[in-house]
């Protein structure tokens, strides 16, 4: 198991690997506090790629990637609406409502706040 000194190399490389066998790949990522490093692996149990880094930098990177993989492995695309459909926020009923999403209220309801503790009577 060599390290790939790359992030692009093994960005592309991960990728790759997990359409290749989407079934049989797993990802791994560990954090080694005492070194500060980010240690990133993957494989199908034939190959096996890792990527090692104590940069700050590579966080981003990082996150694209688990981005990146995690709409692989739910195996749908997300729908963003297009700028046009969004309404104004000064608009009446500028609400969006986006499909598998839960629907917040509109106003506070009542109630449901933190009691306060009575004040101890002084002797």
């Amino acid at each position: 198991m060599v390290y790939i000194a790359s992030w692009k190399e093994f960005q592309e490389a991960a990728e790759n690997l997990y359409e290749k066998s989407p079934n049989s790949t797993r990802y791994c990522v560990k954090w080694k506090a005492s070194d500060a490093q980010l240690v990133l692996k993957i494989t199908d149990n034939t190959t096996c790629l890792k990527f090692k880094t104590c940069s700050s930098v590579y966080l981003n990177r990082f996150e694209a990637l688990n981005l990146t993989l995690m709409r692989k492995m739910q195996n749908r695309k997300r729908s963003y609406p297009s700028p046009s459909s969004i309404p104004a926020a000064g608009d009446p009923g500028s609400s969006v409502k986006v499909e598998g999403e839960p629907s917040l209220p509109t106003q506070p309801t009542q109630g449901g706040g933190v009691k306060k503790k009575k004040a101890k009577k002084k002797k």
